[in-house]
């Protein structure tokens, strides 16, 4: 789980900082560029909670399916 979740966190690291360079070099006006950077880091949390909320659902499927074998192996 340690794994995906580093991997997770630096695709959105490297997503995050390839557009705030890409739109500090493009030639939109301050304004522009603050709304820009705002509404895509807004998308950007939107995302990265999903992904969280399917990990937090994948992991307490793991851990009821742990807990039944461990019943299994108890009775």
């Amino acid at each position: 789980m340690k794994k995906e979740t580093k991997i997770i966190v630096g695709v959105l690291a490297g997503a995050a900082l390839g557009a705030t360079i890409a739109l500090a070099l493009s030639s939109d006006s301050t304004s522009d560029l603050k709304s820009k950077v705002s509404d895509f880091f807004a998308d950007l949390l939107d995302a990265s909670k999903d992904k969280l909320a399917g990990l937090a659902d994948k992991a307490t499927s793991v851990a009821d399916k742990v807990k039944d074998k461990v019943a299994e192996i108890n009775a």
